[in-house]
């Protein structure tokens, strides 16, 4: 499971962070909208780096696991 820190803004957006993934940050206007696009980046930065070669965070492995 991919830890995911949310916060919100100043102006009211909602800013979500994957800590074990740098620069995989995302706004939204909702929670809940900004967890779920930091969410769809985060598994793109890790397809990413599976397919050059690069390493995975291990909690990012996990979520593979059973595949």
């Amino acid at each position: 499971m991919l830890d995911v820190d949310l916060e919100p803004e100043a102006d009211g957006r909602w800013l979500a962070e994957v800590p074990s993934l740098p620069g995989v940050l995302a706004y939204g206007s909702t929670r809940a909208e900004a967890y779920a696009k930091a969410t769809a980046l985060a598994f793109r930065v890790i397809a990413d780096r599976i397919e050059c070669g690069e390493p995975v965070p291990a909690e990012a492995r996990s979520l593979f696991a059973a595949a």
